[in-house]
Formats: structure tokens, C-alpha cells, sequence
């Protein structure tokens, strides 16, 4: 749930992990109210999901804010080398998706309270490192730019749009 208190003045680790939360609530808000067949539906033809975005965007926040900075990662039952996560196999459910993305979430919340913005990380993926700061960056935007193909793509199924919950009376 992103944070009401930090604001445009707040401090530079708050302002980018509130923005990563706003961005973290409008995924989640996208798949709300749709059923197992709409959240599986390939909407393109390469066969994204808007659930197969939310176990992508998991795998994402593990792999980055979790695995780069000596985190524990919780075992993967996909491989996410061979574009594994961007897809949902039929045993995979949708309570499962998501409480994968939730436990995702905490662990690379705890990562972000913990370090400072300068600590340097390691992907094992990768040959150089980076800082937490670079990390968090690059985390927000890749969640902001899938959050815009979900929103796309909630749009083609039942016609929601929006980055936010519409205010309610």
C-alpha cells in the first residue's frame, strides 16, 4: 500500500519507494475484479497475460532488490532466463500469482528500509555492480511501464483505464 506521508519533500530514498508503491497498487488494482479466464487471456502475439505481467514484475523486484543485495529469494518453480515469468502455466493460480508478487513486495521492501541508497549490489546475472539507488530506479520503471500494458490491456477487456482507483463516493 503506498505510503500517505511522503510527500514531494520527503527524503530521496522515501520519495522513490513511495513512487515504487504507487506504481506496485496500480498493478495490483488492474487485475482486481477480473476472473481466472480474463487474467490469462493473451492479449498479443507474443501471449502477455495481465497475470503473467504481475508474475514477471515478482520475479523482477526478487531478482533486483532481493538476490543483488544478498537477500533470500524463495525458491522459483520457473525459470526466469527462458522468459518463464512472463507467462502462466495452467497449474499456476491466481491466488498463487499474486501472494508470490505480495512476498515478493516485503522482501525487497525489507532490502530498501534496510541498506542506504549508496550500498552496491551484485546481480548474478550480471558482470559489473550497482547501487541501490541505480536498482530502485530501474525497478520503478520497469513496473511503471508494465503497469501501462496492463493498464492497455484491462482497457481492451473490459474498458478501465486509469493509473489510480477512481475516487468513490
Amino acid at each position: 500500500m503506498t505510503k500517505p506521508a511522503a510527500g514531494r519533500t520527503a527524503g530521496e530514498k522515501e520519495i522513490l519507494h513511495t513512487s515504487l508503491d504507487r506504481h506496485r497498487d496500480a498493478v495490483l488494482w488492474k487485475i482486481q475484479g477480473l476472473d481466472d479466464e480474463q487474467l490469462r487471456r493473451p492479449m498479443t502475439p507474443t501471449g502477455t497475460t495481465l497475470l503473467g505481467l504481475v508474475k514477471h514484475l515478482a520475479s523482477v523486484e526478487y531478482g533486483w532488490l532481493v538476490e543483488t543485495f544478498g537477500g533470500e529469494v524463495e525458491p522459483l518453480w520457473f525459470d526466469p532466463y527462458e522468459r518463464e515469468d512472463m507467462h502462466v502455466a495452467p497449474g499456476e493460480t491466481t491466488d498463487r500469482i499474486v501472494a508470490f508478487y505480495g512476498r515478493a513486495r516485503a522482501a525487497a521492501d525489507r532490502t530498501v528500509t534496510a541498506l542506504p541508497l549508496d550500498t552496491l549490489g551484485r546481480p548474478s546475472w550480471r558482470d559489473d555492480s550497482v547501487s541501490l539507488r541505480w536498482t530502485l530506479v530501474h525497478v520503478i520503471e520497469e513496473t511503471a511501464r508494465h503497469a501501462g500494458h496492463l493498464d492497455i490491456l484491462r482497457e481492451l477487456i473490459d474498458g478501465a483505464t486509469g493509473d489510480h482507483r477512481p475516487a468513490t463516493d
